[in-house]
């Protein structure tokens, strides 16, 4: 072994040390974005500098959020990863939707509405397509299912009110909460997803079943129909 060979490893050894150490003493904003998925990374990549890897992988996926959204497959052949590095990733995205999804079963959701919102955030705001899903609520407001619709554009293709309305009936569900995203970013209702909107209230007035709130995701953050007055 060449001494510049040792003196890099041991380099590689001390610059790991400190992103451990920083890690463990510091606070919230102890690591930046690259060093998160760089530390991550080593873990899956052990003898290899991975601070270029983590990155191209902040430019390609745009953002900390984009690399934990992006699909495995991607991941995977991005280069200088493969499997294992795109399953480390996976699996910290996977712990981070189960967290946010247990705040939210926890408590009422129009009780604990920022921790809803986060958990939207983290599942929707950065895909790539529409994904339309219903929160069937009891009478406490507590979440019976987070039903996924469809994964496609909202309309009336896609969402049939009186379905909605009676799966809710099925479920011994009191209310729902309408959710899907914008791929566009901007989580602005359009005029479709209004009307859908307004004809599932009416479905769900006429059977007692209370629509609490139509809420759009997207990567400019999001938006509540009620709040904006048009439910």
């Amino acid at each position: 072994m060449t001494d510049t060979t040792s003196e890099a490893q041991h380099d590689g050894a001390g610059h790991r040390a400190r992103l451990r150490q920083r890690l463990l003493e510091g606070g919230e904003g102890a690591l930046a974005d690259h060093e998160l998925i760089e530390y991550l990374l080593m873990t899956a990549i052990p003898r290899r500098d991975v601070k270029p890897l983590s990155k191209s992988l902040l430019a390609r996926f745009g953002s900390l959020a984009g690399v934990f959204n992006a699909d495995a497959r991607a991941l995977a052949n991005h280069p200088g990863m493969g499997e294992t590095s795109a399953a480390a990733i996976k699996i910290v995205a996977l712990g981070m939707r189960r967290l946010a999804r247990t705040a939210v079963q926890e408590q009422p959701l129009l009780g604990s509405w920022q921790a809803l919102i986060d958990y939207l955030t983290i599942d929707m705001a950065h895909l790539n397509h529409e994904r339309v899903r219903i929160l069937y609520l009891d009478v406490r407001n507590r979440l019976i299912l987070d039903h996924l619709l469809t994964d496609g554009s909202i309309d009336e293709a896609a969402i049939h009110p009186r379905e909605v309305v009676k799966k809710a009936l099925d479920l011994g569900a009191s209310a729902l909460i309408l959710v899907h995203n914008h791929p566009s970013g901007s989580p602005e209702p359009s005029r479709a997803d209004i009307q859908i909107t307004n004809r599932i209230a009416e479905a769900g007035r006429l059977l007692g079943i209370v629509v609490h709130d139509h809420v759009i995701i997207g990567k400019e953050g999001h938006v509540s129909l009620k709040a904006k007055g048009l439910i």
